[in-house]
């Protein structure tokens, strides 16, 4: 479900556009940069704060996902 959301967020944007995406857990931290990368696009970081919650900068690629 959470790679859902965040490619229906990544859809809406124009490419280029930078996403943030706060989640929690180790599936969608595996998940969701992995999948974004698969579809092309670029995974700028993946940080984990000390309260569990991890932050994943995507950048939208430029053709039509």
């Amino acid at each position: 479900m959470t790679f859902v959301r965040t490619r229906l967020a990544l859809d809406r944007m124009a490419p280029g556009q930078v996403l943030l995406v706060k989640l929690k857990g180790e599936e969608p931290l595996r998940n969701v940069p992995r999948t974004a990368a698969e579809q092309g696009h670029q995974v700028l970081s993946v940080e984990t704060g000390a309260n569990g919650v991890s932050e994943i900068r995507l950048r939208r690629g430029g053709q039509a996902v």
